[in-house]
């Protein structure tokens, strides 16, 4: 069957989508104010075509394409059930929504230095950092508008919760609503061959660099890892993301390099330099103070692929501010929506981190399509994307049902070999789509940050 508000979905994120590329099964949708399981399945069609254009360009002819929303929509949530383990929490104990003098407001709280950041502004110090309670009266007598500053200001993240009319009129909500869904240039020239074509492992022999966190750059380069790419994922040593990295690491090898020292300088440009696509998603011009300006990178690399995230766009007074999915639905209005809808007295966001895993799969697209321009131009790729334009795109999108419902996940979906993980052994979701002839599989389990030791290198 054709679904479409997923098609719709798939037709605005991917630009050379051909009209039923992509065909869609599975019944039932996420309750939301917004078309959350339409765009799951449609941005996993869009990355799905880009795989079909990169398919024929390596001579493999066209593959056809079916996206299961149902299980589209639960590769959003968490694919994964441990097996006599269990992964951490996913937040911080004093992430998340509380009651100002005027509003609302969030703080994310999940990196130590967030945290000390908010807690700081805030006045609440020692034994009382995990006390909610205590954080909750400190929040209470700040204006949304100032505390959301004085967080930012203070290296912290915070976002004041408005209403999507509020975010159309900010300054920065205009910026944003301007911006293509993708900013994509052509680079340089390549200096490494291709590897020998593939089509039903198509990225096999690529080389993919992955400077990214949480969660949009992971899902990212997972995908890729899918597709038989060799992911290389570059941590600092002191960097965890214990409530995720099982989710996101599937696939890849994991190291840890002090890029601040020269020896992890050294070892990253090394890297770069061998890499065929560069996936980062860290806050505009962090790169930079480490020495790799846009202008660096491409004279390291003059044919890379280079893919690029941010939280609130390339433009607009906030273009370098720091960010997070549950950040941008405060801020661009989803939360106030989804409050209204379900008459709720307090934010309701997205029943799942549907920007970030939507950016991602975009972001996936553009690496995959950056690699078809290598192969048939020899030319690298740059692309920028951002949580605040997909945030646009979905409210922009076609409604929600806020009564629907949609069968849960069980071990019936889930793929037939148990998953070796670092923490034991796990059940991962069967892949939400099948391309024809192309198989979407992942040469081992999730891994801890940092398994991999020894200085990071590509396969030869």
């Amino acid at each position: 069957m054709n679904a479409p508000a997923a098609a719709w979905f798939q037709h605005q994120l991917d630009e050379r989508a051909e009209p039923d590329a992509v065909t869609y099964s599975g019944a039932g949708a996420l309750p939301s104010a917004f078309a959350v399981t339409d765009l799951a399945a449609g941005s996993i069609a869009a990355a799905c075509g880009a795989v079909q254009r990169l398919v024929a360009a390596l001579g493999g002819g066209h593959r056809s394409v079916v996206v299961d929303r149902r299980l589209a929509s639960w590769w959003f949530a968490w694919t994964l059930r441990p097996d006599g383990w269990s992964v951490p929490p996913a937040w911080d104990p004093i992430a998340g929504d509380y009651p100002t003098r005027d509003g609302w407001i969030r703080l994310h709280t999940n990196a130590p230095h967030h945290r000390r950041a908010a807690l700081a502004v805030l006045g609440v110090t020692t034994d009382r950092e995990t006390d909610r309670d205590v954080v909750a009266a400190a929040v209470s007598s700040w204006d949304a508008t100032e505390l959301e500053r004085a967080v930012v200001d203070a290296g912290g993240c915070a976002a004041e919760m408005r209403s999507t009319e509020q975010w159309a009129s900010h300054e920065h909500g205009g910026a944003v609503a301007l911006e293509p869904l993708l900013h994509r240039h052509v680079g340089g020239p390549a200096r490494r061959p291709l590897p020998p074509p593939s089509p039903a492992r198509p990225l096999a022999g690529v080389r993919v660099l992955d400077l990214t966190r949480v969660l949009a750059g992971p899902v990212a380069t997972r995908f890729l890892a899918a597709l038989g790419a060799d992911v290389v994922r570059i941590d600092p040593p002191e960097w965890d993301e214990p409530g995720v990295v099982p989710e996101v690491t599937l696939g890849k090898r994991c190291y840890r390099v002090d890029l601040r020292a020269p020896d992890g300088a050294t070892e990253l440009r090394d890297l770069l330099a061998g890499a065929d696509i560069l996936v980062h998603g860290y806050r505009p011009g962090a790169l930079a103070h480490l020495g790799l300006t846009d202008g660096s990178r491409a004279a390291i690399n003059p044919g890379l692929i280079d893919v690029s995230l941010s939280a609130y766009g390339s433009t607009g007074p906030w273009a370098s501010r720091r960010g997070f999915d549950s950040l941008m639905q405060m801020s661009g209005g989803i939360a106030h929506a989804g409050m209204v809808t379900f008459g709720a007295d307090r934010p309701t966001p997205l029943p799942v981190q549907a920007l970030d895993h939507a950016t991602g799969y975009l972001l996936a697209m553009a690496a995959i399509d950056g690699w078809t321009d290598r192969v048939t131009s020899g030319a690298g790729t740059i692309a920028r994307a951002s949580l605040a334009r997909t945030a646009t795109l979905l409210m922009q999108g076609p409604a929600g049902d806020p009564t629907a419902s949609i069968a849960p996940a069980g071990p019936a979906d889930e793929q037939p070999t148990p998953e070796e993980t670092s923490w034991g052994p796990a059940h991962r979701l069967m892949p939400p789509a099948t391309i024809d002839g192309v198989a979407l599989t992942w040469p081992h389990g999730a891994r801890a940050l940092g398994a991999d030791t020894g200085r990071p290198s590509w396969r030869q």
